[in-house]
């Protein structure tokens, strides 16, 4: 038997690198670890890429409930890859998509960026999105649950423009395959605000999340929650998953233990990070072009073409951003503290979205 060799890390890459002349083009421009990523995590072929997207595209027949309006090869993989090729799961997912929007048609007409409802939302920042990826390669995504003005946001309004954000991302293919993570202040949430979050408006988020969205989240973090955000549990339990209670991490004023699964040069520094304060404009720009107020019409194509037009004097005014409530959280980099024994009890797994 002829010697064994190990590798470095580098000429492995190297020889990945190689094969991309034979890569199908569904993973091109996917750099060279994705793709091995995609293969160890999510059994990511692609030999038998298109044979895996057909068989999901053949069981179409057996849903005539359900009008499946976009089938092709790039759109079928994002649920793949959700449900790590598993096609079975992916077609059950490809079907609650659709079956989803059916049953809540309201939510979804004028599902655009300039629809009122949800430019107020964006633009309040539900939801923030860092521009960085994680050290995982997860794109962030940040809520500060105190900035919900309910006479001025609906808890639906913040939904769609929730789901519209994971719409926009996930055209990436990057992040179908590494996934996404959300970071919940809940600084300054107020009792009277979480008696709004009913058990029906938590079952329609948790639904459109959890069991109809082709996305991987890697974990859900809550900061800074009160006693009666623990309370919501008891509402939420019975619409959770056994295997979607894992992801949900409830971290207390522990930032510490926030740190040990997100590094602070990832995040801003409202939660103990280096970075600068997030700017609640950052992504409402994005997607509504730089100067959203201007008399410009902008136009971002994505699954839903999206186009921003000039609105009213009254509907920019009603749109201004009003001051934004800031999370408590806030420490110079460096200084946490090593947790304490008996400290991690408020960092136990609580909800997860897969």
């Amino acid at each position: 038997m002829g010697p064994v060799s190990f590798l470095p890390k580098y000429q492995k890459l190297s020889s990945l690198r190689g094969d991309l002349a034979k890569m199908t083009h569904l993973q091109a421009g996917l750099s060279p670890e994705t793709i091995e990523k995609a293969r160890l995590e999510l059994n990511e072929n692609p030999d038998v890429l298109h044979q895996d997207i057909q068989q999901v595209r053949d069981m179409i027949i057996t849903r005539p409930d359900i009008g499946f309006l976009r089938t092709d090869d790039a759109f079928i993989l994002r649920f793949l890859r959700a449900r790590k090729f598993h096609q079975a799961d992916a077609f059950r997912l490809l079907a609650q998509y659709f079956q989803y929007r059916q049953l809540n048609l309201d939510m979804f007409k004028n599902f655009k960026a300039d629809d009122p409802g949800i430019k107020r939302a964006l633009i309040d920042g539900f939801p923030g999105v860092l521009e960085n990826r994680d050290h995982y390669g997860r794109k962030i995504l940040l809520l500060f649950a105190a900035n919900w003005d309910q006479s001025r946001n609906s808890f639906t309004d913040i939904l769609r423009a929730i789901l519209l954000s994971l719409e926009v991302l996930i055209e990436d293919p990057e992040l179908q395959i590494s996934g996404f993570i959300l970071i919940i202040d809940w600084s300054n949430f107020s009792f009277k605000q979480a008696s709004k979050l009913t058990p029906s408006i938590l079952k329609l988020a948790i639904e459109g999340l959890q069991d109809s969205f082709p996305a991987r989240f890697g974990g859900v973090h809550f900061v800074n929650q009160p006693w009666y955000i623990h309370a919501l549990y008891t509402l939420i339990k019975p619409f959770l998953k056994d295997k979607t209670r894992k992801r949900i991490f409830l971290h207390g004023n522990n930032l510490n233990s926030l740190h040990q699964l997100i590094h602070p040069e990832f995040l801003p520094s409202e939660f103990g990070g280096t970075l600068p304060p997030y700017d609640m404009g950052t992504w409402a720009r994005t997607l509504l072009g730089p100067d959203y107020s201007d008399e410009n019409d902008y136009t971002h194509t994505s699954y839903n073409t999206m186009h921003v037009k000039h609105t009213s004097s009254s509907l920019e005014r009603e749109c201004s951003p009003k001051p934004m409530k800031r999370s408590q959280s806030v420490v110079e980099a460096g200084t946490l503290k090593h947790e304490e024994k008996g400290e991690n009890e408020n960092t136990q797994p609580l909800l997860a979205l897969d």
